[in-house]
């Protein structure tokens, strides 16, 4: 004789599928979470396209990527304040990495002895005032205490400089030698 089946059974079982459902899909993913840009898992750096600049790096959480051209010789200066509006990016264990086609990638110790990751010698950055698949920090021009300097994204072939004009205009930077950057926030 069969034994009916119960709302309890019946929960049960629907519940057990899903958890099945779930870890197969899981187990099948090799796709990361979050807004990071295709193709960007387990990359430190990834390439996207930036409205008037083209192609740039950009983290794994599809913000981009920039370097100051005080520090083109590797030498970094951006520290204490400037921490606050420009973050490192840090190159997580192992050696980082970029896609096929993408720059050579090495690692710095910063003054506080920190890790970040480099492309040709030059430290990187993503710009707090950003946000995922956002270019506003392309030109910007700043200052913490006597360190001027001046910000570009850095292109998917590992260049940055001048680039005429920013993807976007950036939130009213202004040069201001002691008082903070003037983003106005």
């Amino acid at each position: 004789m069969q034994r009916p089946i119960t709302l309890t059974n019946r929960l049960l079982i629907a519940a057990a599928t899903t958890v099945l459902a779930l870890t197969v899909a899981a187990c099948g993913s090799n796709t990361a979470s979050g807004s990071s840009p295709a193709g960007a898992q387990d990359l430190t750096v990834s390439i996207m396209a930036a409205g008037g600049i083209g192609n740039v790096l950009a983290d794994a959480s599809g913000k981009a990527l920039y370097t100051p051209d005080q520090e083109a010789d590797g030498t970094v200066h951006c520290v204490a304040a400037c921490l606050t509006y420009w973050i490192p990016l840090a190159p997580g264990a192992g050696a980082p990495t970029s896609p096929a086609g993408g720059p050579t990638l090495g690692v710095i110790t910063r003054p506080d002895g920190t890790k970040q990751v480099t492309t040709g010698g030059r430290p990187l950055y993503t710009f707090s005032l950003d946000s995922a698949g956002k270019v506003t920090g392309d030109g910007v021009a700043d200052a913490f205490g006597a360190d001027h300097f001046t910000w570009h994204a850095v292109r998917s072939d590992g260049t940055a400089g001048a680039t005429g004009t920013p993807a976007t205009t950036p939130a009213t930077p202004t040069t201001k030698p002691s008082s903070g950057p003037g983003y106005g926030y």
